[in-house]
């Protein structure tokens, strides 16, 4: 769910702002302020385009080969633990607007990264050593990061996918991965979190629909292509296959 068009130049990156630019840059600021040096600094507002520092590294595409070992899972759940350690004391302000909602965030909640996954990670080799896009960041319970996250990393997709596509060379252990990810993040049990990675699934469709409703791209251009019909098939698979994520695979 990233931003087409951003640039680098020098240790500088510029990216489309949006409505919610002014408290994502808050929350980044804090984030920085308490020691997070892993989320980019932000530089201010030019000409329509939000400037932050640049975390030198690999990530987008190439983020998706290094959660295939569990050493890179494992590190990719220690990262969101410690983000969400971090956002744990930010307090945005009333007025507060995200991309997805306003205003900050109520007890219990803390501010998700929104859309956390490994291509939204910077790594050097298997560590990770930014966390990037925060456009969607937006209160929440922090198990939606968890869900959102498990979705891509299990993966939540069959077989074929996750060996074309996300660099597996065998079906995944998704049980397995589950209870790593889990556990490396610091929760105490596995149970719920099958459910709750659909109830996040079927929560990104209505997302992708909200923004583009408020004509954003790339969103509103998936709308139009049909997008979530595939959103939907996705909560479908996921629902049919559950035994596949409590369980390891066969053979």
């Amino acid at each position: 769910m990233a931003h087409a068009r951003v640039t680098t130049v020098g240790d500088r990156v510029h990216r489309p702002a949006g409505w919610w630019t002014p408290t994502v840059h808050a929350l980044l600021h804090h984030l920085r302020d308490v020691g997070f040096t892993r989320a980019p600094e932000p530089l201010g507002v030019v000409d329509g385009q939000e400037v932050l520092g640049f975390i030198p590294g690999a990530s987008g595409a190439a983020g998706w080969q290094r959660v295939v070992p569990e050493a890179g899972l494992r590190a990719l759940a220690r990262l969101l633990r410690e983000y969400h350690q971090a956002v744990a004391g930010f307090v945005a302000p009333a007025d507060a607007r995200w991309a997805l909602a306003d205003g900050p965030a109520r007890p219990g909640q803390v501010i998700c990264h929104g859309d956390f996954g490994p291509w939204n990670v910077v790594w050097d080799g298997l560590t990770p050593v930014g966390l990037i896009d925060f456009d969607f960041a937006q209160p929440g319970d922090a198990l939606d990061d968890v869900a959102y996250a498990l979705e891509y990393v299990a993966p939540f997709r069959d077989d074929v996918h996750a060996m074309r596509w996300q660099g597996f060379d065998s079906p995944p252990d998704r049980a397995r991965r589950i209870a790593v990810f889990a556990e490396e993040y610091g929760l105490a049990t596995v149970d719920g979190l099958v459910e709750a990675v659909i109830r996040r699934q079927t929560t990104t469709a209505v997302h992708v629909r909200a923004l583009a409703e408020r004509g954003l791209e790339p969103q509103r251009t998936w709308v139009a292509q049909g997008f979530c019909d595939e959103l939907a098939d996705r909560v479908q698979w996921s629902t049919d296959n559950q035994a596949l994520f409590t369980s390891p695979p066969a053979g």
